[in-house]
């Protein structure tokens, strides 16, 4: 790797990920628990999807939404993880600036569009408990087309501007990317020539989707909260509707909040230690997909007794096939 200032001639081809830098000696050892929040991710969400995809009655906008959630949350994981373990477990930490400027498209495309369908989400559930009456007027097959092109217009121009502009700067001086993927302001810190219009890109990208997002799915909770409050007859029903709101609140103020602090830090110089930078930067990745089965999946009555449903049947087909199998054994 190279450390020296270079000519401003020349441009680094290659880069060094180097994530935790003050626990490389324990590099090996953080893989255990990265490791098994990436299985717990896969097997949560993807018992999730499954679940939505196999009975037919959970085909609706909403579980459509969290079953596309789910299938992202997996995505944009599998995009980081796999790579970090293996520089982790053998050092296998290179990754060319093609290689990263993809990784980094991919990493903020996906987180956008996680974005917007948590926005979708509070939406659908404004318009359910909200507005009733409208709800199948509104929330159809035509508006789900819609928000596809709106989300995949919005995410691709601009995510595509935001690494077109990484790609164009010269890295003439260190190689090393202080960070376990290639974040953008990771990778932009790096080069030589002036990062204004990179840092004004990223700013914008906080503006598009924190700025535009948050406000719309934090009115949205309160307007179903105040409903819910208002209507239930019984004290538990407002507790479990308090309790539901709060806790996807909180999720999705992890995902912004985090994320944005992460994405900031070297635009605003918020002086941040590299490794609780990395920490966070993984976090606000990390967190959501594990806990979104839960709150969407565990939490939600039609889901749990689907899955214990299609869990019951599958049993009894294995035992069947086993009394079936010992019959003819002893005939």
């Amino acid at each position: 790797m190279l450390e020296a200032p270079l000519s401003r001639n020349f441009s680094h081809c290659t880069f060094v990920l180097r994530g935790f830098p003050s626990l490389q000696k324990h590099r090996r050892l953080l893989a255990l628990p990265f490791s098994a929040s990436y299985l717990l991710v896969l097997l949560g969400n993807s018992l999730l999807v499954y679940v939505i995809c196999s009975v037919e009655r959970l085909h609706s906008p909403m579980y459509l939404l969290i079953c596309t959630l789910c299938f992202v949350d997996i995505l944009v994981v599998t995009t980081i993880i796999p790579n970090m373990l293996l520089g982790f477990l053998f050092d296998w930490n290179e990754i060319s600036l093609v290689g990263c400027l993809t990784q980094m498209f991919f990493i903020h495309f996906l987180s956008s569009v996680e974005s917007t369908l948590l926005l979708a989400m509070a939406l659908d559930r404004y318009f359910a408990i909200c507005r009733p009456l409208r709800y199948n007027e509104i929330i159809n097959s035509s508006m789900l087309v819609r928000l596809v092109l709106f989300t995949l217009v919005r995410s691709v121009s601009i995510m595509a501007t935001l690494v077109g502009l990484a790609g164009s700067l010269q890295f003439c001086g260190s190689n090393v990317i202080q960070h376990c993927y290639c974040d953008h302001m990771a990778l932009v810190s790096l080069a030589c020539d002036s990062t204004s219009r990179s840092s004004a890109a990223g700013l914008a990208v906080i503006i598009c989707f924190v700025g535009a997002d948050i406000p719309i799915i934090f009115f949205s909770y309160m307007k179903i909260l105040s409903v819910v409050l208002r209507s239930a007859a019984a004290g538990e029903d407002s507790r479990k509707a308090f309790h539901t709101c709060s806790t996807h609140l909180i999720v999705m103020m992890c995902f912004y909040l985090v994320g944005s602090i992460t994405f900031l830090s070297h635009n605003l110089n918020i002086p941040i230690p590299t490794d609780i930078n990395n920490s966070m930067g993984l976090m606000y990745i990390l967190f959501p997909a594990t806990i979104n089965p839960i709150i969407y999946g565990v939490r939600t009555k039609e889901i749990r007794d689907s899955f214990l449903r299609i869990f019951k049947n599958r049993a009894k087909k294995i035992m069947t096939a086993k009394v079936s199998s010992a019959g003819k054994e002893k005939s």
